[in-house]
């Protein structure tokens, strides 16, 4: 019985486009799709829709952060005059795409300021994970991300980046941090406050003026599945591009001021492209959340949601799971959430799976007599994002949807998937001083290689969009040849599991049989734990005879219903260890790294395939 059946509430309304698709088959095998409508004008750049707002309604709030009396907030009147004078600041310092701005920090209103500012100004910058300079022991990959831009100003807000600073950060670079007369790594830094203190002069309207589709707007490093971080150029006409793409495929963004409750990290595409876009296009406000997607963090998040109530969310699959679980707990919550004015809710960067899904319907469905409209898409850091999207019901977690207008995709036989690339004005032109990556990044014909294979929701009628069919790097194969796609497999798992189970990373590359590395709900296996003492640790509860027991007999159920060796998992051993940022087993939006993982956890992986099973491996019985 599908939800929807379960369910007869009816959708909340909302205004979204139409995406009719155009297909043209080719005799290789290919298939060419498009919209059938043509991309709509857009601005040279974003700051042009800065000053738009700022004429239009000054005072309202571009962005609002938590101090100790509340909100505190930044209008569009005043971003685009401080925007001004830190242009200026960031002119007078020649500042450039050879002298670049490095943005060290994570989300704030400096952090936003000055992103404006080199992009008002037409000067590169590019905002770096602060995970390379909180986290990490080395500092390695902050120094190889400064020595591929070779920065000209760094930008830290305080002292918690001293010791990165003082290992990577050339000394003849100028420092910025919040702090009036601070240093940072025992140097000098001089304070953001001098920055907006800049008069605005004709040089910069002139270094404005100059501004085109093709000039580098930002740098943006995303690591992808091995390897040290690639810097991916965006251009000033790749952001605004898809920012039309994004109002095309959800014109009620448009209507109505967006309002959002967001923790999406800027040096990501997600919150810093597509969630900072959309605000500053359609003069929305976006208020900062300090919470994270994960146990004992999301109290912050609970915090705001309640107070300011969106009017559209946007997370990842990992913040739905905390979500749904604050939701359950907290009716009052729900009501505040679900209110009338929120008209949509989006998730991007990984599978959502499906009983995660389900219950956000259910909740909404019992809160307000609505259903929510969930939508999604397939993007990357190298589209801007958005490459195609599902604006429109579905109940698979797992259905993307369709190109958006003004993209081409060509689905190319890979084995027997097809692998998705994509061509338009938001796609990358490539990587940032690495032409070998650029040239493999990119087929005969110009199309960018998402590395992501899709399928046809009904291959009788490609209107019913596409789905998410796994990442082809992440396939392997059996020692006896036969291939595992892992995700679709995983995302099975992950359903099968729950809610004990937040995630699975897939094994058995040249093994006889699939494996898993399980990620447990620790929550969740707690209340399997009688007597458990209130205290225990995830490693007790992680080994605890209930836990063991239950996810053995779900290995049993599971291998049961395989319809052959690359969908049967008999083995599992459940990580105690949580998942490491500092190694890049999973980023700061809570996608896993599968391949980061199994080379990390190679000693695991030999347990788990070990011939005498080692006490930690559960074995499923599927007899």
């Amino acid at each position: 019985m599908t939800l929807t059946s379960r369910f007869a509430a009816p959708y909340r309304p909302v205004h979204l486009g139409p995406l009719t698709p155009v297909v043209q088959r080719r005799e290789d095998g290919s298939i060419l799709l498009r919209s059938a409508r043509p991309l709509g004008s857009y601005p040279r750049c974003l700051t042009d829709r800065l000053a738009h707002w700022a004429k239009a309604a000054p005072d309202r709030t571009l962005l609002a952060w938590r101090t100790k009396d509340g909100f505190a907030h930044l209008t569009y009147g005043e971003a685009m005059t401080a925007t001004r004078s830190v242009a200026q600041a960031l002119l007078d310092r020649g500042i450039s795409a050879d002298r670049p701005l490095a943005i060290l920090s994570g989300n704030g209103v400096e952090h936003l300021l000055l992103a404006l500012a080199a992009q008002h100004a037409g000067v590169l910058h590019a905002p770096v994970s602060p995970a390379y300079s909180l986290l990490s022991e080395d500092f390695g990959t902050l120094r190889q991300v400064l020595k591929v831009l070779r920065p000209g100003l760094v930008f830290a807000a305080d002292r918690r980046f001293d010791r990165a600073v003082a290992a990577a950060v050339d000394p003849e670079i100028e420092l910025v941090t919040s702090g009036e007369g601070a240093e940072l790594g025992g140097r000098p830094a001089t304070a953001f406050a001098a920055l907006r203190e800049t008069a605005p002069r004709a040089d910069l309207d002139r270094a404005h003026a100059a501004i085109g589709p093709e000039t580098v707007a930002k740098i943006l490093f995303t690591s992808g599945s091995t390897g040290l971080p690639k810097g991916v150029i965006n251009t000033h006409g790749m952001l605004c591009a898809n920012q039309e793409m994004i109002l095309d495929a959800m014109p009620f963004l448009g209507e109505e001021p967006p309002v959002l409750v967001d923790w999406l990290p800027w040096h990501h595409t997600f919150g810093g492209n597509h969630n900072i876009g959309i605000i500053l296009y359609n003069g929305g406000s976006l208020y900062l959340d300090e919470g994270r997607p994960l146990p004992g963090a999301f109290t912050e998040s609970v915090r705001n949601l309640r107070e300011v109530g969106p009017t559209v969310y946007f997370n990842v699959p990992r913040g739905y799971e905390e979500l749904v679980r604050a939701l359950r707990q907290d009716r009052s919550l729900a009501a505040r959430f679900f209110g009338p004015r929120l008209r949509l809710l989006f998730y991007a960067a990984a599978s959502l799976s499906q009983p995660v899904a389900d219950e956000l319907a259910r909740i909404a469905v019992e809160t307000c007599g609505e259903r929510l409209l969930l939508v999604t898409g397939l993007g990357a850091t190298e589209t801007a994002p958005m490459a195609i999207c599902r604006p429109w019901p579905s109940d698979l977690a797992s259905a993307i949807g369709l190109p958006v207008c003004g993209l081409e995709a060509k689905l190319v036989p890979a084995g027997e998937k097809l692998e998705v690339r994509v061509k338009g004005p938001n796609v990358t032109p490539g990587y940032w001083r690495d032409p070998a990556r650029t040239q493999a990044a990119f087929d005969e014909e110009g199309f960018y290689r998402m590395g992501d294979a899709v399928l046809f929701a009904d291959p009788a009628d490609v209107s019913q969009g596409l789905l998410f069919d796994g990442r082809l790097g992440e396939d392997f194969k059996l020692s006896t040849g036969t291939w595992v796609s892992v995700g679709p497999l995983r995302a099975r798992a992950v359903a099968h599991f729950a809610p004990c189970l937040r995630d699975v990373v897939v094994t058995g590359h040249g093994r006889d049989e699939v494996g898993i590395l399980a990620v447990p709900d620790v929550e969740a296996c707690r209340a399997l734990c009688e007597g458990l003492p209130p205290g225990a640790g995830p490693g007790e509860i992680c080994a605890h005879p209930a836990v063991r027991a239950w996810i053995a007999t779900r290995l049993g159920t599971f291998a049961a219903q395989a319809r052959g060796s690359s969908t049967r998992i008999r083995r599992a051993i459940v990580l105690e260890e949580p998942l490491s940022l500092d190694h890049g087993e999973v980023t700061d939006k809570g996608s896993i790294n599968q391949r980061a993982v199994l080379a990390r956890r190679a000693p695991l992986l030999e347990d788990l395939y070990a011939e005498t099973p080692r006490p930690h491996v559960l074995i499923g019985d599927a007899s």
